[in-house]
């Protein structure tokens, strides 16, 4: 085969990867789209001394980049070099994972090829969930979330179930391309459709939560980010929001849910009762005593004398004491108690500098997107909103974290009952990237079995069920409030109680898989030095 031939098969590789990826809706071109990148990866295994393997990295690297780019290129819209950074970085991950495994299958042999492969991708998903250059957005289980009917056995499986699907049955068709290929080819089928009709059977068996029924109200206020959110008075933006919210509630109404930094007054959590934005919503909540309030906010904490600092803590300009800045939700109600929750995964060069111990200093040029910049505090606890009689508990997710399928779980296991996603959408504008983001919760409500009350600022607000069916979905770039219900669940599916043991397990198998290659490797040095 030659040279350009394997350039034009990683080309396509990433063509499939980016048409199969929602919101393009041809999501069974993922089911095929690692072929050609295998093929390339085959050809330079085969033939040493015809392709190096700097071959296979420009090969590999085309093939994640045009996905990445092709996929991912809305972040621009927030900002271009942070849009380029992270496209070329998560390339170059891709890529070093995709060379990693072609360098344990040349120690293990071929028939180890399919395990790495698999292995060491499901590895890379996992691991991305958790470091500094967390980027899970095109973690290969998401892509189904556009396509909740094949996928309700999330709730045993979590997204990683998804990816495993994906891989194998790519695997499968690579293989038969070789001997055996009729075999194979019924399996690849038989992989393909089990998994659709296991779902299909599922959809009707499902039982509705068996908790109480919830009403809430929903604003999406619809205030641009860039022009107006951070430039008008806070005042006036919250007034807006409390109009719209006096059209729906009523004294039926639990809970009212404003999105993801609605209140951009400057808030000092040490002294909340003298907030301006707080005394409002006090005002409100007067006329409805079962009301709960749940609201974003750019909150900040000073810390006392002698008080331990956190890893985020900063220093006041004119004075040597430190405070700590958050993104936070708000739950206010008829009691004096406000509850606290702090975002805790942040958006990597947004709202936490990665690796602080080399960039610490470069945190005042993190991207601005409205408030405040650098890294944000965060907590260790994924502790829940609790109404005030102790009856009912809601997840506040705040934006970028309902990406992530264990980390909302964590809150279901600390008694949350639905869940509560409040974010901006705005970022982006009119773009896949809000759309994306969308259907991600609805991923959530499939593996944990609750509903999803999802308050945005631009769009889309909506409820989504525990079948992860999006219910009064609303319009992009208009201003909604609207009267919803949920229904509570107290009741632990099969992956909120395991998490992504799928992933754990990939990844002691690649630990397994690497040491046992070293071993074979150094059992080969010492076999030639002494022969």
């Amino acid at each position: 085969m030659k040279t350009y031939q394997l350039y034009l098969l990683a080309l396509i590789s990433g063509l499939l990867l980016t048409f199969g990826w929602f919101p393009n809706g041809l999501v069974p071109l993922l089911f095929i789209a690692f072929v050609p990148l295998l093929i390339v990866e085959h050809n330079v295994f085969k033939n040493p001394q015809q392709y190096k393997t700097f071959i296979l990295f420009l090969c590999s690297f085309l093939t994640f980049f045009t996905w990445n780019v092709l996929t991912t290129w809305w972040v621009k819209n927030a900002s271009f070099g942070g849009a380029a950074m992270a496209i070329l970085c998560n390339s170059l991950l891709m890529t070093t994972v995709f060379l990693l495994f072609h360098k344990v299958k040349k120690r293990l042999g071929k028939k180890w090829g399919i395990p790495v492969f698999i292995s060491f991708w499901i590895t890379f998903d996992f691991f991305h969930l958790d470091w500094d250059l967390t980027w899970p957005w095109l973690n290969l289980g998401n892509a189904f979330a556009d396509n909740t009917n094949w996928i309700q056995w999330y709730e045993y499986t979590g997204t990683f179930g998804g990816s495993l699907w994906i891989l194998l049955v790519n695997s499968l068709v690579f293989l038969s391309v070789g001997a055996e290929a009729k075999q194979k080819i019924i399996a690849a089928i038989a992989l393909l459709i089990l998994p659709i009709i296991i779902s299909l059977l599922m959809i009707p068996a499902i039982k509705n939560p068996n908790g109480k029924k919830v009403n809430v109200v929903i604003v999406q206020p619809n205030i641009d980010p860039y022009k107006v959110k951070f430039v008008i008075g806070f005042q006036e933006q919250l007034q807006k929001m409390l109009l719209m919210a006096a059209q729906k509630t009523d004294l039926t109404t639990d809970y009212l849910i404003f999105p993801e930094t609605a209140l951009t007054e400057n808030l000092w959590e040490n002294q909340l009762e003298q907030s301006v934005s707080i005394g409002m919503l006090k005002k409100f909540i007067k006329s409805y005593p079962q009301l709960k309030i749940i609201i974003g906010a750019a909150t900040a904490k000073a810390y006392k004398k002698g008080e331990p600092l956190s890893s985020t803590a900063r220093k006041f300009t004119d004075a040597d004491e430190y405070y700590d800045a958050f993104n936070t939700a708000l739950q206010i109600d008829s009691t004096a108690v406000i509850q606290i929750y702090h975002k805790s995964r942040l958006v990597p060069g947004v709202e936490k500098m990665p690796f602080p111990f080399i960039f610490k200093h470069l945190e005042s040029i993190a991207i601005d997107l409205g408030g405040t910049t650098g890294s944000l505090g965060t907590q260790e606890e994924r502790s829940v909103l609790i109404s005030s009689d102790n009856t009912i508990k809601t997840a506040p997710v705040i934006c970028y974290e309902s990406i992530y399928g264990e980390y909302v779980s964590d809150y279901v296991k600390n008694g949350a009952q639905f869940i509560s996603i409040i974010t901006n959408d705005g970022w982006w504008g009119d773009t896949p990237g809000y759309q994306q983001l969308l259907k991600y919760g609805a991923l959530r409500a499939i593996e944990n079995r609750r509903y999803v009350a999802r308050a945005a600022n631009l769009g889309v607000a909506c409820i989504i069920n525990h079948k992860g069916e999006i219910i009064q979905p609303s319009k992009w770039n208009t201003p909604v409030v609207f009267k919803g219900e949920v229904v509570l669940n107290d009741e632990l599916t099969f992956y909120t109680r395991f998490g992504d043991y799928i992933a754990r397990f990939a990844m002691y198998l690649s630990v397994f898989l690497i040491v046992y290659s070293w071993l074979l490797s150094f059992k080969g040095i010492k076999k030639r030095v002494n022969s």
